[in-house]
């Protein structure tokens, strides 16, 4: 498998192409404390999106496969239909796109399973364009289709899934941030569902200014950290003062998930996206690796079974197939 960007021999598709897959990972949304704009993605684990160039000027979801209960076929209500739907009105595209979904990402875990089915039909799709486009001028079309699952335009598990590795996403823009490539990230997710609507809902009223000063240093701590490569400012700044407390109380074992990752020496730990999953940032793979059942332990003793993936925070995005 191999990144494709535009100009390359990969996606530099012919008018002959009818036919393209992209898989997407699965992704660590917030990173703690960069709400909605601070994301990266997780090896492992993903969604797979079959595109077909068809004649009709329209677009068509044929199949979705592996998830536990029917998601819309409708092209507007579906993420990654309404995707390709933004992508055609856009582009004035004079034909249309119809798409098979495997699903590989468990619904309603925190780990970008919606924004995976986004992403990977519109890199599918865009193989299959004359003129293929940038990874970076797909971003407007993801926040479209993201916004059919979440209500709202946020790019979090977006970027890193169409840039990979660690990524800023503004309202308009996608920053990379880089990130040593020995630095490994933990998700677990216990088998329990938070759909994101009930999680947003858990924010709504007052906040005070002073909890909005702590996370802004919080997130220039760890992007300071990120850049020169200092697990200590990482240490300092990977808290959520803001969301966490907020959702915590909706994810059962949460708390002992959050200290036993810490106790392993975790840079830090907090909410994955939405949750249930919770993840973990450690220095190395082995660390991180032997984290894990600790983390799990922590869920079991609350009665929730769980799985984990070991991933480099600098992981790849998207790719074709």
């Amino acid at each position: 498998m191999s990144v494709a960007t535009a100009g390359s021999p990969t996606a530099a598709a012919t008018q002959s192409t009818r036919q393209a897959s992209a898989f997407s990972p699965a992704s660590v949304g917030n990173v703690a404390v960069g709400f909605d704009i601070l994301g990266h993605p997780l090896a492992g684990v993903g969604d797979t999106v079959t595109a077909r160039r068809i004649p009709e000027a329209e677009v068509r979801i044929a199949a979705i496969r592996g998830a536990p209960f029917p998601l819309p076929l409708e092209a507007e209500r579906n993420t990654a239909g309404a995707a390709l739907v933004a992508m055609r009105e856009a582009l004035a595209l004079p034909f249309g796109f119809e798409i098979e979904i495997d699903k590989g990402i468990a619904l309603g875990s925190g780990m970008g399973g919606s924004a995976a089915s986004c992403v990977a039909a519109l890199v599918a799709a865009n193989a299959l364009l004359d003129t293929p486009l940038t990874r970076h001028a797909l971003y407007p079309f993801a926040l479209a289709g993201e916004a059919v699952a979440s209500g709202g335009r946020h790019g979090d598990n977006l970027g890193p899934m169409l840039l990979g590795g660690l990524v800023l996403a503004t309202a308009d823009r996608l920053v990379r941030i880089p990130v040593p490539e020995e630095w490994h990230s933990l998700l677990v997710h216990p088998d329990a569902v938070l759909e994101t609507r009930r999680a947003r809902e858990a924010l709504a009223g007052s906040y005070e200014l002073k909890e909005f000063v702590a996370q802004s240093a919080n997130l220039a701590l760890v992007l300071a950290g990120c850049h020169a490569g200092d697990a200590s400012l990482v240490r300092a700044g990977l808290r959520d003062v803001l969301v966490e407390p907020r959702r915590a109380p909706l994810i059962g074992g949460f708390d002992a998930a959050k200290a036993a990752a810490l106790e392993a020496g975790a840079m830090g730990a907090s909410i994955s996206g939405a949750g249930p999953s919770v993840f973990a940032w450690f220095e190395s793979r082995e660390r991180a690796a032997a984290a894990a059942p600790l983390v799990q332990a922590a869920f079991a003793a609350a009665g929730f079974d769980s799985q984990a993936w070991v991933s480099p925070v600098d992981c790849p995005g998207a790719v074709l197939l």
